[in-house]
C-alpha cells in the first residue's frame, strides 16, 4: 500500500523508552506465528530498559528492500540491522507502508545485552512503540494503541508483549482469565494485591558473557523435549495458583511457585537435545544462600531467573534496607565485577519525544 504522496518527503523522530520484563510464570516453547504454549506473567521493571530513536522519512514510492541503518550503543551494528529488517518484513501485512520509509535507528540498553535479562523484550518493545507512533503520523490512529504495540512486539520477540503495560502483564490464552490472549499481553497490574506493584528486584549478575544459547534456539528445542507437555501443564496449573496468591497477598505460596518456575526453566534446558547448563556455580551459592537467609529471617525474598545465570531477588519494598546488608554482606562477593541493577516493579515504557 502507498502512502498519500503528500507525505512524501515527511520526516520525524520519536523515541521510547522501554522496560525489560522479569517473568514469574515462564513462556518457553513457542508454535506458529510466535504465539505461546502456555500463559505467563511478568513484573515490569523500572530501571532495566531500552531507550530506542526511529528517525523516519516517507520516500516516494515502495523500496525493494527495507531502508534502514541500526546504530547500537553508538556504533553501527550490521547484525542487528539485518535482524530488523527481517522483522520489517514479517510485518509488512500489519504496516503495509513499511517499504516506503527510510529508517535511521538508534538504541542503548542500561544493563548488559545477552546475559540472561530480557534484553529483546526491551528492545523490541521500544521499536514495535516507535513504528506504532509512525503509523498514527502516516497511516491514521489505532483503536488500542499499547495492544497493538503488544501483539507487534510479540511478532519480535514473545516476551516483548509484556513489556508494554505498567505493573504487571499476562500473556497467552488461560481459561481463568478473561480477555487472555495470544496474540497480544494484557495488563494486570490491577488483579493483585498492592504489595506486588513496589516489588524491589535486585538484579545480581553472575556473568556478563553472551548466553550459550540464543532464547529463539531454547523456544525451538522444546519442540522435540520430552518433558514439553508436562511442562506447559503445569505452567497453566501454576498460572491459577499465582493468580489466586497474588490477590490474597500470600506471599509464602508466591514464593513457592516463582522459585518452582525459575528452576523448572533450566530443567527444560537441561533436557534438551542438546542440552544446555545456563547457571554456574556462584547462581547456586546464591540460591543457597537466599534460602538460607529466608529460613532464619522470615522475611519474604525469593529469586528467580531467566535463560541465563543471573539472579533476580524479589521482595517487598519495606524490607530493602535489611536485604541491602544481605547482599552486601552475603552475596555481592559472587557477582562479576561487584555488578548489581538494584530495580523494581515500573511504570512501562515511555514516549521522550515525537
Amino acid at each position: 500500500m502507498a502512502l498519500n504522496s503528500s507525505l512524501v518527503g515527511t520526516s520525524g523522530k520519536v523515541t521510547f523508552e522501554s522496560p525489560s520484563n522479569i517473568a514469574l510464570v515462564k513462556y518457553w516453547g513457542k508454535y506458529g506465528r510466535q504465539m505461546p504454549q502456555n500463559a505467563s506473567l511478568s513484573f515490569t521493571l523500572q530501571n532495566a530498559k531500552s531507550i530506542t530513536t526511529c528517525e523516519y522519512e516517507v520516500l516516494e514510492e515502495q523500496q525493494e528492500k527495507i531502508q534502514l541503518t541500526f546504530n547500537f550503543e553508538g556504533k553501527e551494528n550490521d547484525a542487528f540491522a539485518n535482524k530488523i529488517s527481517k522483522f520489517f518484513l514479517s510485518i509488512e501485512d500489519i504496516f503495509p507502508w513499511i517499504r516506503q520509509i527510510k529508517f535511521n535507528i538508534s538504541s542503548e540498553n542500561t544493563f548488559p545485552h545477552s546475559t540472561g535479562i530480557a534484553s529483546s523484550a526491551s528492545a523490541m518493545s521500544a521499536l514495535s512503540l516507535c513504528l506504532c507512533t509512525i503509523h498514527e503520523k502516516v497511516a491514521g490512529k489505532l483503536d488500542d494503541f499499547f495492544q497493538h504495540a503488544s501483539m507487534v512486539s510479540r511478532l519480535g520477540s514473545g516476551s516483548a508483549s509484556r513489556s508494554v503495560y505498567p505493573h504487571l502483564a499476562q500473556w497467552g490464552k488461560h481459561p481463568n482469565i478473561s480477555n487472555s490472549s495470544n496474540e497480544f499481553a494484557i495488563p494486570f497490574g490491577d488483579e493483585v494485591d498492592e504489595i506486588f506493584k513496589g516489588f524491589h528486584d535486585d538484579i545480581l549478575i553472575v556473568s556478563k558473557k553472551e548466553k550459550s544459547v540464543s532464547s529463539t534456539a531454547g523456544h525451538a528445542l522444546m519442540d522435540s523435549n520430552p518433558y514439553a507437555e508436562s511442562r506447559y501443564k503445569s505452567a497453566n496449573e501454576n498460572m491459577s495458583l499465582l493468580i489466586k496468591c497474588m490477590k490474597e497477598a500470600d506471599l509464602e505460596t508466591f514464593i513457592e511457585i516463582v522459585e518452582r518456575e525459575a528452576l523448572t526453566l533450566h530443567a527444560q534446558m537441561m533436557c534438551s537435545k542438546p542440552s544446555y547448563i545456563l547457571m554456574e556455580p556462584n547462581t547456586l551459592e546464591m540460591i543457597n544462600r537466599i534460602r538460607k537467609y529466608r529460613n532464619e529471617t522470615k522475611i519474604p525474598l525469593c529469586f528467580t531467573l531467566d535463560a541465563g545465570p543471573n539472579i533476580h531477588l524479589l521482595y517487598p519494598a519495606k524490607y530493602a534496607s535489611k536485604i541491602d546488608g544481605f547482599i552486601d554482606n552475603q552475596l555481592i562477593e559472587f557477582t562479576q565485577d561487584d555488578s548489581i541493577i538494584r530495580d523494581r516493579v515500573g511504570f512501562g515504557p515511555q514516549k521522550t519525544n515525537s
